[in-house]
């Protein structure tokens, strides 16, 4: 009797504009596949702007070569425009009411709702998602489910809607849900609600913003939806041991400040979650599996291979923040983000070609340099 088909789950975290690094990497594991039509990845979970990668993918799970190589043109010819107004009306509108409501919203009780308006993102997400194809992609065993993770602002709970099978059941832990449901554009304009910068959006009775925020368990919904392998592709150089601290003779920049909350935002919770996995997975092999099925123990080893930037993605953002429109550029410059100490701010908004082919190109580098461990980790022959 054969063995099982292993349950791969695929974990793509946020981080705006960033995330078109994630393209680069499915790129290089689509060529690496025997047949690329075959979806490597029956469970994909997405946080933010990777929750719009992930329910992509999804709407394609039928032809992954297909869906990656669709992603892949949208990531290369994107403008900012594409996703929020970045015109000098729109700009100056949202400057005007923000002004208005710091000197007198005492006196007309309206208060802005973001910083930037991304009606142009619903739009297009519209216009190239068919949300309806994910049910017949589980339908037809391409696709087990997909998962789409938001924060509520009147709960402070992390909440994953899925979509999958009637056999998938919700889940409760501390701060964090689990809820079986019908995906729509909704879900992927809350989930990449940035904070400030993007307004809420309300799902059933409680406004949603960044999946991001509080989510201090990034693979847990893959583990809950089954998977037994996990691969996640970061939005933060990982780890070398190399030391970035500089001399404070300055005072940090409004840009630099909300660039590094937004980096403690989209980045740091994943490694310390992948660090828990690791610690569980060798308690457990220090179990044998018959004891842990004769104790009732329902804990599993769960292998996890996680890509990301070989590079600092905030010092490629500073090199192209110039391709900006001039009034987002004429904003970002009065705070400190057109410089190098202010590329983290610039490198979540910045949704322009020049940089989101730099970062697919790192991408795909990055997975192509480590195609060894992911023919291994893919069971590719």
């Amino acid at each position: 009797m054969p063995a099982p088909r292993s349950k791969t789950a695929l974990v793509l975290t946020g981080g705006g504009a960033r995330a078109a690094y994630q393209v680069g990497v499915l790129s290089a594991i689509s060529e690496l596949l025997p047949d690329s039509k075959q979806n490597p990845f029956p469970i994909l979970c997405g946080t933010s702007a990777g929750a719009i990668n992930a329910a992509s993918l999804a709407t394609q799970a039928e032809d992954f070569g297909f869906a990656v190589s669709r992603l892949r043109a949208i990531w290369e010819n994107f403008h900012v425009r594409q996703v929020y107004r970045a015109d000098t009306l729109g700009i100056s509108l949202t400057g005007m009411r923000w002004l208005g409501s710091l000197m007198g919203g005492w006196l007309v009780k309206q208060v802005p709702r973001s910083l930037l308006d991304n009606t142009p993102l619903r739009e297009l997400l519209l216009q190239y998602l068919n949300f309806d194809r994910i049910d017949s992609a589980i339908a037809s065993g391409a696709l087990h489910s997909v998962s789409i993770t938001c924060s509520g602002y009147g709960s402070g709970q992390s909440v994953s809607f899925f979509e999958g099978g009637h056999e998938l059941e919700n889940w409760h832990r501390s701060q964090r849900f689990g809820v079986h449901t019908r995906l729509n554009v909704n879900h992927l304009m809350a989930s990449s609600a940035i904070p400030f910068i993007f307004p809420a959006v309300r799902i059933n009775r409680e406004y949603f913003g960044d999946g991001s925020m509080r989510q201090v368990a990034p693979i847990s919904p893959a583990i809950h939806l089954g998977a037994d392998k996990i691969l996640v592709i970061g939005a933060g150089q990982r780890n070398t041991g190399e030391s970035y601290r500089e001399q404070g003779s300055r005072y940090p920049s409004l840009a630099q400040i909300a660039g590094h909350a937004l980096s403690s935002i989209f980045l740091d919770s994943l490694s310390v979650d992948l660090e828990r996995l690791m610690r569980i997975n060798r308690t457990l092999n220090l179990i044998p599996e018959a004891v842990r099925r004769e104790q009732g123990l329902p804990l599993r080893p769960v292998e996890a291979l996680e890509i990301s930037p070989s590079k600092r993605i905030d010092h490629i953002a500073a090199r192209h923040v110039r391709s900006l429109p001039w009034a987002l550029r004429a904003l970002l410059g009065n705070i400190g983000a057109l410089n190098r100490r202010g590329g983290a701010l610039a490198s979540y908004l910045l949704f322009e070609s020049c940089y989101t082919q730099a970062l697919i190109e790192l991408g795909y580098h990055d997975a192509r340099e480590r195609s060894d461990e992911l023919r291994v980790f893919l069971d590719i022959a």
